[in-house]
């Protein structure tokens, strides 16, 4: 597999669809890594204001969304929010967790999530909540969906990362 200068994954210009799909998103798993890289605890805390997102939130939100989709919506396993009852979609920080514990925490999950998924096909179907059937429309969302939501979700977010990255040193882009 070839990689970009930085080191990230360049997902292959042919490939079936399932290997496009793990490739793009190992890509953008890849890019939140580097964007997060060489930061000081205290500067994975800084936000960029107007915003409070904050690297650090960020990497425990991306947990949480791995969490969900694979877990919660694919899989049907009832689960907890991984960083705790009070911080559901993970924004919130504690002074006593640090990067290692937040990646950790993340790596774990995306693990997981690559297990679920293993032996599934792209048509396979998970089951939404009643309340995002409700903003889906439909209650069964296939793998493909998931995979394709779970890009789009961490693009958004690498962009956010790129904004506040370069509020607290400067660095732009990767």
């Amino acid at each position: 597999m070839n990689t970009t200068p930085d080191g990230r994954p360049i997902p292959p210009t042919h490939a079936d669809e399932r290997a496009m799909l793990e490739a793009w998103l190992d890509f953008h798993r890849a890019t939140l890594t580097l964007k997060c890289a060489d930061l000081k605890d205290d500067q994975l805390r800084l936000a960029a204001a107007p915003s409070s997102m904050t690297m650090l939130g960020l990497v425990q939100h991306l947990a949480e969304v791995e969490r969900n989709w694979f877990q919660r919506v694919f899989a049907g396993h009832d689960v907890p929010p991984v960083f705790g009852q009070d911080n559901h979609d993970g924004f919130g920080l504690r002074p006593d967790r640090g990067l290692d514990e937040v990646m950790a925490a993340w790596r774990a999950e995306i693990a997981r999530g690559r297990e679920l998924i293993a032996d599934a096909t792209l048509e396979d179907s998970g089951r939404l909540s009643e309340q995002d059937a409700a903003h889906v429309g439909h209650h069964g969302v296939s793998l493909r969906w998931i995979m394709v939501h779970m890009i789009e979700e961490y693009a958004r977010h690498n962009g956010h990362a790129d904004l506040i990255r370069e509020r607290i040193d400067g660095v732009t882009g990767t």
